[in-house]
């Protein structure tokens, strides 16, 4: 068995389609009508249809056990760029293993985190002067990941 990607079940498709390609950055992969699905692996589909697949059962939202993640370097201009136009759940902020993320809802309330890569977190701890071991040790990544990573943004 292959995995293929997961699908969101959205009322609007036209509407979910134009915000994660003009807020989220996304390019679409294929275009059925009521199914797009994007680069990246993940789809979009339209919720009257989808609920003739499901024999008619309902459609359940903001469940907040579910949430699609994306990766950019500065999170904080994205959050600056959109707040205004997003659900926030909570603006950017550091988790426990200093990774910089903002988490948000779509126009259907899934739920949506954009984040900093882990790359470029271990370069901005670096850059605040912590030596190459503390910064493994609070990502619990190795000190290769680490010296990758510097290298990765220096060049």
């Amino acid at each position: 068995m292959k995995y293929i990607c997961p699908l969101l079940v959205v009322e609007n498709i036209e509407r979910s389609r134009q915000f994660y390609e003009n807020v989220m950055q996304q390019t679409v992969r294929y275009d059925y009508g009521e199914n797009v699905t994007f680069h990246g692996d993940f789809a979009i589909h339209l919720a009257d249809h989808y609920r003739t697949l499901l024999d008619g059962h309902d459609v359940q939202y903001r469940s907040h056990s579910f949430e699609l993640y994306f990766e950019m370097d500065d999170v904080d201009a994205f959050y600056a760029a959109h707040n205004d136009d997003l659900g926030m759940i909570h603006p950017p902020r550091e988790q426990p293993w200093r990774q910089k993320v903002m988490r948000f809802y779509d126009p259907d309330g899934h739920v949506l985190e954009v984040g900093e890569s882990l790359q470029h977190t271990a370069y901005r701890l670096l850059q605040e002067g912590l030596s190459e071991d503390r910064v493994s040790a609070i990502l619990t990544m190795p000190v290769d990941f680490v010296r990758e990573a510097a290298k990765q943004y220096k060049d």
